[in-house]
This record gives structure tokens, C-alpha cells and sequence, in this order.
């Protein structure tokens, strides 16, 4: 009978992956001999570790992820007869498998809390932080936000006991990001100050770093400080690019969106042409950045709307982008409105609508805010369907002029009757 490490070359060296899936099987499947030397066994179990990597590698290639869903349970039953560090790294390895299998996060998800509840059942405490942390970013993937702040205040309670930092930092950045998710900004500033401050007293690996420094560019894109959020985001950039990291991609996309949302787009070919840019220039994703920076340039709706349909996928599939982009059109919209209303007094809702080349309901609503927020002055003449536009009124002065005549004059009355007291 042939040994577990034949068995394994054989399984390697084999282009039939039915072959291979077959012989790895096999070698999980035999026994161990248990009257073997000590480094006999050890070798054995070096085998079978291989065997259970080799396979979850295979079934991800085929995007099976019940098959490597199957292959993470069977692990459990191997991990036992090894250290419990060697079975973290194990189950994290095999887990990484799931990164490459598209609309894999339910099975994914399966399978995290049927090994949370081993890891409690077998104590193996690090481990199932590990597990929790990883079910966390999930939910927060697939938006599941109530579930995953339920877990991380238990995960927060469980670690600042055992004062664990650099689990605890990645925790607060996931708390961060989750209530970013809900909108609840203050929270998400709160979490992320936390998680640099377990951050400042550990050796903060770069790609954690960088992740901390992407989240506070997006905190304050959030707040609209783009300059500050620009300088995040280069930092980010610059680490995760010095690192071959393909999400630095995300990172740039940020960057060329602060400089068209600062009002400066002719930047992005410039920013485009420094060393470590320059590698991402010609993929689609930054040439839809692009693409908006010339439409905002010349202000044009048309072209800006036609960068949004031509890349909708690079453009909408990210929610920062997404949303700062919603507003540069409201923008946009405003600033077309404006240049077509300013020289008139009275004009048709229906020409506005053409010359902007949306729907005149629409245009409607967007002239109704804007007169609502005082962007100009003037009615909407539902009857006619007109739009009347008043000049700017002059601000009457004489309930302020009045207000402080009386101030003066109460101050000499003070004054008179300090000195009709000192004189009795």
C-alpha cells in the first residue's frame, strides 16, 4: 500500500482533479500508525495537512463551496492530535478558500457558526474570536447590520478582558464600519478613535494600518473635509501599492473622487501620472473616475450621466462612491439650473426641462428646493407653467436700526439714574 506521502505527490502531479480529489480523500481517510516513531507521526500529520489544503485549493478553483465547506468540517476531526495555533491557521487558511467562490457568504456563514460553537465547545477561545471577527465583516458584506453589532459587543466585552490588542483594534474598525453602514456617524468616529487607540500601544501590521487610515478617509469624506480624507487616502495608497495590494485600486478611486468632489478635476491626470499611480491608469475603474472628472470639468450633465450609465458597475457597486457621487449631481443639476434661469424673469418649466435634458418633474421638485433653500428667489406658477424669478430683496434695516437706538437710549437712562442716586 502506497504511503501518505506517495499518495500526496501522486495527487499533485495529477491533471484530473477527480484523480486528485480521490487520492487527497484517501490520505485524510487512512489511520495514523499509532506504534510509528514520534517524527514518523509528525510527518504523517504534515501529510494529511497538506491533503486538507490541497483539497479546500481544488474544490475553490471550482468554485465548490459546499465542497470546501465539507472539507473545513472534516478538519475538525484532524485538528485535535495538533497544537492549537498550527489549528487556527489551519481553519483560517481553509477559510481564505471561500475569498475566490462568488455568492459563497451563506455557506460561508454556515459553516463560521457551526465552528464557533466547536471552538466553544472544545475552549479554544482565540480561535473563536478569530471566527467571530471574520462572521462580523460578513454581516457587515451582506449588510446584515443588528446581528453583527450584537456580536461585537459581546466580542469587546470578551476581549478587553483578556486584553487582546490587535484583535480588539480590528473589532472597533469593524464597529466602525457597521455604524458607518447605519448612518450613525458620531458612533462611527467614537469606534474608529478606539481602535487606534488599542492601535497606538501594539505593532500595528501595515495592512491593518491601512485600513484604519481608509476608514477615517471616509469619515471625513463623510463630513465633507475632502483635503483631510484626500491625505488618508493617499496614505492608504501608498502603503497597500508598496504591498502589490490589488484593494489600493479602491484607495486611488477614493483619491481622484476627492479631487473632482474639491472642485479641482483637472488634477486626476496629473495625480494619474506619479510612479505608483501610473501602473492603474489604463484599468476601467480609474478611467470611470475619468470619465466624471471631465464631466464635471465642463459641467456638463449629459456626459456625467453618460459616464454613470457607461460605468455603472465600477461606479455603483462601491456605496462612498456612490453616495459623494449622488451629490456632485444634485450639484451639477443646481449649478445647469442656475445658468439657465439667470437671465430671465419669467420662463417655462418645459423649456428648463429641455435645456437640461431631464424629465420636467424633475426639474420641478430640484426648482422647488432650491427655492425652499434660498438658492434664488422666486415661485413656481403651477397654472402657466412658469417659473417667476424675483431680483435679490434688499434686507429692510429698520427693525435693526431701531433695536439699537433703543439699546442707546436705555444705556443713557442707566447712566441718568447712576447719577440722580449718587447726587440724593
Amino acid at each position: 500500500m502506497p504511503s501518505k506521502e506517495e499518495l500526496l505527490k501522486e495527487a499533485q502531479a495529477s491533471s484530473d482533479p477527480k484523480r486528485a480529489e480521490a487520492l487527497y480523500k484517501e490520505i485524510l481517510a487512512s489511520p495514523n500508525n499509532q506504534h510509528a516513531a514520534t517524527e514518523e507521526k509528525e510527518a504523517e500529520l504534515r501529510h494529511q495537512e497538506a491533503a486538507l489544503i490541497k483539497l479546500g485549493e481544488l474544490y475553490r478553483d471550482q468554485h465548490n463551496a459546499q465542497g470546501v465547506a465539507d472539507v473545513i468540517n472534516l478538519s475538525r476531526g484532524f485538528v485535535s492530535s495538533i497544537a492549537k495555533a498550527k489549528t487556527a491557521k489551519l481553519i483560517r487558511t481553509l477559510l481564505d478558500c471561500f475569498n475566490a467562490i462568488p455568492n459563497s457568504q451563506k455557506i460561508q456563514m454556515d459553516v463560521l457558526h457551526e465552528n464557533i460553537e466547536w471552538a466553544k465547545r472544545e475552549k479554544r477561545i482565540f480561535l473563536k474570536h478569530s471566527l467571530e471577527t471574520r462572521l462580523v465583516g460578513l454581516q457587515l458584506d451582506t449588510q446584515q447590520f443588528k446581528p453583527a453589532l450584537a456580536l461585537i459587543e459581546s466580542l469587546l466585552t470578551e476581549l478587553k478582558r483578556l486584553d487582546d490588542k490587535m484583535v480588539l483594534t480590528e473589532v472597533h474598525l469593524l464597529e466602525s464600519r457597521v455604524y458607518r453602514g447605519i448612518g450613525n456617524l458620531a458612533k462611527a468616529k467614537a469606534a474608529l478613535t478606539s481602535a487606534r487607540t488599542a492601535a497606538n500601544s501594539i505593532y500595528c501590521p501595515p495592512h491593518l494600518q491601512a485600513r484604519l487610515d481608509l476608514q477615517s478617509g471616509i469619515l471625513h469624506a463623510e463630513d465633507k473635509d475632502y483635503t483631510t480624507a484626500y491625505s488618508y487616502f493617499y496614505e492608504t495608497f501608498e502603503n497597500l501599492s508598496t504591498q502589490d495590494d490589488p484593494s489600493a485600486l479602491g484607495a486611488l478611486k477614493y483619491m481622484l473622487l476627492c479631487k473632482v468632489m474639491l472642485n479641482l478635476p483637472e488634477d486626476v491626470t496629473s495625480l494619474l501620472s506619479i510612479k505608483l499611480a501610473s501602473k492603474y491608469a489604463q484599468l476601467r475603474d480609474v478611467e470611470s473616475m475619468r470619465a466624471i472628472a471631465r464631466a464635471h470639468q465642463k459641467r456638463n450633465l449629459a456626459d456625467f450621466e453618460k459616464a454613470l450609465k457607461d460605468y455603472q458597475q465600477e461606479l455603483s457597486s462601491d456605496t462612498t462612491i456612490r453616495t459623494h457621487l449622488s451629490a456632485l449631481y444634485d450639484t451639477l443639476l443646481e449649478q445647469n439650473l442656475l445658468r439657465i434661469v439667470e437671465p430671465y424673469s419669467v420662463v417655462e418649466i418645459e423649456y428648463i426641462a429641455q435645456q437640461v435634458g431631464q424629465g420636467r418633474q424633475a426639474v420641478e421638485l430640484k426648482l422647488s428646493q432650491m427655492i425652499l433653500d434660498k438658492v434664488f428667489h422666486g415661485v413656481l406658477d403651477q397654472g402657466r407653467g412658469c417659473l417667476l424669478i424675483f431680483d435679490q430683496p434688499e434686507a429692510d434695516r429698520t427693525y435693526g436700526a431701531a433695536i439699537d437706538t433703543l439699546e442707546q437710549v436705555g444705556k443713557v437712562v442707566d447712566s441718568l439714574y447712576a447719577k440722580t442716586v449718587k447726587l440724593a
